[in-house]
């Protein structure tokens, strides 16, 4: 039987995790343990970079705004698989699904630029040391970021607006715990080739360009490291760099991995595997790759507890 079309659908079906009743609490406990760590690890970070002077450079005021990103991008799914395992519910209701289709585009987008932003600031760090404060100045550095706002918003809104457009079926039911994009579109009954086109586009220039930047920026770097005579410099000069390709490698082949699955093999169980390492444990891991391995970051954060323990004894 051919499903229905209905443009004024009101609601979707998440469907992402299995619908077994004894594995609902554990899915629950294990989703709320990650997301509490996912906040309090990145609050940590954006706390230990306002309170410390000594953090207040361009490499950890990009770091600061990660974390932001970070807890805003799993904010967008993970509250809402809580509700729904809660209620006893799979539904999202349409209005919510364009919502939530549009934070998450739009945050998954500010990370990916925040990490070539971050890779120029490496960049010009290594490679123009002298000039380093010259170039890397506040001004540059918020304009950078308000930069990557604009057009991480203008394309989550142009996707977003792209998805309005569409008529869908009766059959409403997402095989993701949240509104992913392409299995949305796969489930309109209208014409879907504008919406696959610009998907398409937007892949390859806002993937492939800031990858391209990294790939270009570490190349540099590279480069600068070799021409360092002594081993312990080049070793302090690529140790600056490690957290940051740490990030960059489980963000970029998380990501791909959740392309792959919803776009080419369409495998419910490993889509869904791919969705939570993409937007649960990812945003969960940066926090304890930029604390553990940096040790500006753990002395800020001795002293943050350190000033809270001080006040609380003397409260």
């Amino acid at each position: 039987m051919e499903p229905i079309n209905d443009t004024h659908i009101s609601q979707f079906l998440l469907m992402g995790f299995s619908e077994d009743p004894e594995s609902q609490p554990i899915i629950f406990d294990l989703f709320l343990s990650m997301y509490l760590t996912t906040v309090l690890g990145n609050m940590f970070i954006i706390l230990a970079i306002t309170s410390d002077s000594h953090l207040h450079t361009p490499m950890y005021f990009f770091i600061g705004n990660l974390s932001f990103v970070d807890i805003c991008f799993t904010s967008t799914t993970v509250p809402k698989v809580l509700l729904n395992i809660q209620m006893k519910s799979k539904i999202i209701t349409y209005g919510g699904c364009i919502t939530q289709m549009y934070f998450f585009i739009l945050f998954a987008a500010l990370e990916d630029f925040l990490l070539t932003v971050m890779a120029y600031d490496r960049f010009v760090a290594i490679c123009h040391p002298l000039h380093y404060t010259v170039i890397m100045n506040p001004q540059f550095c918020g304009l950078l970021v308000l930069l990557c706002w604009i057009f991480s918003a203008l394309h989550s809104l142009l996707e977003s607006l792209l998805v309005l457009r569409l008529s869908f079926c009766t059959d409403v039911e997402i095989p993701q715990f949240f509104c992913e994009l392409n299995q949305v579109i796969l489930l309109a009954c209208s014409d879907t080739f504008v919406n696959d086109i610009v998907i398409i586009f937007t892949a390859v220039l806002l993937a492939g360009g800031p990858v391209a930047g990294i790939i270009w920026s570490y190349s540099k770097i590279v480069s600068s490291i070799r021409v360092i005579s002594s081993m312990q410099g080049k070793y302090k000069a690529f140790s600056t760099c490690v957290s940051h390709l740490s990030v960059v490698a489980l963000f970029y082949f998380t990501s791909i991995g959740v392309y792959i699955n919803s776009s080419v093999m369409h495998n419910a169980h490993s889509g869904t595997v791919a969705s939570v390492l993409y937007t649960v444990v990812t945003p969960m891991l940066n926090p304890f790759i930029y604390s553990l391995r940096n040790k500006d970051i753990k002395e800020a954060l001795r002293r943050l507890f350190r000033r809270k323990l001080i006040k609380d004894t003397l409260s």
